[in-house]
């Protein structure tokens, strides 16, 4: 066992030296944050990363703890393909779930660690610039009928205003940032917390997106371990989609990381992040965990 963690430290050392100085930034879903365990197991994750020189954003969603909250206060959900439509009632409960609760929870993990993290919004710092999302019509996959959705205050990412991020990131601390952004007229909004991670991680130029979901990579044949593919380039990922080998809300996710490497970001990586160590192992083995997939 002694020798078998030497190998594993011997084999992490020229990652850490890459790596040093650049920027990650690490998605974490609700899902994820939920149980105190296993965030507490992330937090250890994340400072060891922050340790070892490597400059990490986190960025947050919550719909897990929402939507608890929700059943709690009696507030009725509307959920369109996955998308949380956002009344008044919601988006107050978004405010004190995202930019209170879970992100306060991130906060006191990472201060257990001895990290000197910062807690914002989108909203702090003008960071996420957004603008209402305009009635689209789609296609319900619930009930299989093209309709008309108001999604409420739903934003969509116009720009992203680093300044703060790296004021903060130079003087080593490690931002932790909900998914909320706000428009001009100080209108705030929901906003997915992949799409606010993506634009941020582009904004960086970070060396590395690494999403941590409920699934552990990607699969050809869902739920069928042997298929599972470790590394892809972003072709091979969008011949997964033309092929029609990807499905459902796998083909926006993989269509964005597509666009994402296209845009400068090295690495994109998702792992699952209940997982014991799958943070270190993707980022410090050669096996890594999850499913890598590069620009080229």
């Amino acid at each position: 066992m002694y020798q078998a963690r030497l190998d594993l430290l011997r084999e992490a050392l020229p990652y850490i030296q890459r790596f040093k100085g650049k920027t990650f930034v690490v998605k974490l879903s609700g899902k994820v944050t939920d149980e105190q365990e296993n965030l507490e197991s992330l937090a250890e994750e994340l400072a060891l990363l922050h340790q070892v020189g490597i400059r990490v954003c986190v960025v947050h969603g919550g719909g897990k703890q929402l939507g608890e909250l929700a059943v709690q206060l009696g507030v009725e959900q509307t959920i369109i393909n996955g998308r949380r439509v956002t009344n008044d009632a919601t988006l107050d409960m978004a405010k004190m779930i995202f930019a209170g609760k879970v992100n306060t929870d991130i906060l006191a993990a990472l201060r257990q660690r001895g990290v000197a993290a910062v807690g914002l919004s989108g909203v702090d710092g003008n960071t996420v610039h957004a603008v209402r999302r305009p009635i689209r019509e789609i296609l319900n996959q619930a009930t299989g009928e093209h309709e008309h959705v108001d999604y409420g205050h739903v934003g969509d990412v116009v720009e992203i205003d680093d300044r703060l991020l790296r004021v903060l990131l130079d003087h080593d601390y490690l931002p932790v940032i909900s998914s909320l952004g706000a428009d001009d007229e100080g209108r705030v909004f929901n906003i997915n917390a992949d799409t606010i991670a993506a634009e941020i991680a582009v904004r960086l130029e970070a060396e590395k997106l690494i999403m941590l979901s409920d699934v552990d990579g990607i699969y050809l044949n869902p739920g069928e371990q042997a298929t599972k593919l470790s590394r892809l380039t972003a072709e091979e990922v969008l011949a997964l989609v033309s092929d029609g080998v990807a499905t459902g809300g796998m083909i926006p996710k993989l269509q964005n990381i597509a666009e994402l490497l296209r845009r400068g970001v090295r690495s994109a990586h998702i792992i699952k992040g209940s997982l014991r160590n799958a943070l270190l192992s993707e980022v410090f083995t050669d096996e890594g965990t999850g499913t890598m997939i590069v620009a080229s």
